[in-house]
């Protein structure tokens, strides 16, 4: 069942909104109605799987989809003061999952638009690595593994070929969510940066060359997201420029994506960390307020 909270905007979100002054994005749609039904779709970047503290289910158990009580879905529907908020984001999902269940060991986590209502007035996606196979990538990148990067070059680079044929599945989404949801302002929010230029083989398992195919994949993928977004009237929201410099290589202190060996109650690996999850509520907000 989507989880459903009643928000005020008195929620303790001062210094996230002040932090939001100094961010940038661009809208393209409609503005947010008054009284704000807010529906966050999409998978672990979203969710927040690992980081805590966990969510509760109704039954006082963990989410079997791993959200947090801190993601970013929660900090924007806290600071927007959203009179209703469903978070049915979920560790794992792909985009078959917004229209079909998804399987867990338990029991099968129901579509994510069932959560959509004609009342919805804002809704936030951020999903597609899995479909990409982004994860395995990152896996399959860690030293001492065989080149990435190589592997890729001498196979015609078929995640790349991947994310463009996957390309046309967000306008579709985005024009599914909009079916469901006719007044709703549909966001698509992109991967962040999660190692720099060159990686970091000293404290992160991955050769330079490596880390920077990673990489470029991220970007591909945001890249095509953004323009179906804008093909297709949502608006897209960049966590590239922000995290470049807070990604797994900086220092503990500003890192805002977790390291390939991230301690307990953090993250799984390379995935924002709380600091990552309230810049990500940060350039949301920035760009609704465009």
């Amino acid at each position: 069942m989507p989880h459903t909270l009643s928000l005020r905007p008195a929620v303790a979100a001062a210094c996230l909104l002040t932090a939001c002054a100094a961010a940038t994005g661009t809208a393209h749609a409609q503005p947010i109605a008054a009284t704000l039904v807010y529906v966050a779709l999409g998978d672990s970047f979203s969710a927040g799987v690992g980081l805590d503290p966990q969510a509760p289910t109704p039954g006082g158990l963990p989410s079997v989809c791993g959200r947090s009580m801190v993601d970013y879905p929660r900090l924007v529907a806290a600071a927007l003061g959203a009179a209703e908020f469903r978070d049915v984001s979920c560790g794992g999902a792909t985009t078959a999952n917004l229209t079909g269940p998804q399987p867990d060991i338990s029991e099968p986590v129901p579509p994510q638009f069932d959560a959509l209502t004609t009342d919805t007035t804002l809704v936030t996606i951020g999903i597609g690595g899995n479909d990409i196979g982004l994860e395995q990538l990152a896996g399959s990148c860690l030293a001492p593994l065989p080149s990435c990067s190589a592997a890729a070059a001498g196979a015609g680079d078929p995640v790349g070929q991947r994310i463009e044929g996957f390309a046309p599945v967000y306008g579709t989404v985005v024009e599914q969510v909009r079916a469901h949801s006719p007044r709703a302002r549909i966001v698509l929010v992109g991967y962040p940066t999660g190692v720099r230029a060159g990686g970091c083989p000293d404290t992160q398992p991955m050769r330079s060359a490596d880390a920077d195919y990673l990489e470029a994949k991220v970007e591909q993928l945001d890249y095509v997201m953004a323009a179906q977004a804008a093909a297709h009237g949502a608006t897209y929201v960049d966590l590239l420029p922000s995290t470049r410099g807070h990604d797994a290589c900086a220092d503990p202190a500003g890192t805002w994506i977790t390291g390939v060996y991230p301690g307990p109650g953090a993250p799984i690996p390379l995935h924002p960390n709380a600091a990552g999850h309230r810049n990500a509520a940060r350039q949301i907000l920035a760009t609704l307020g465009d």
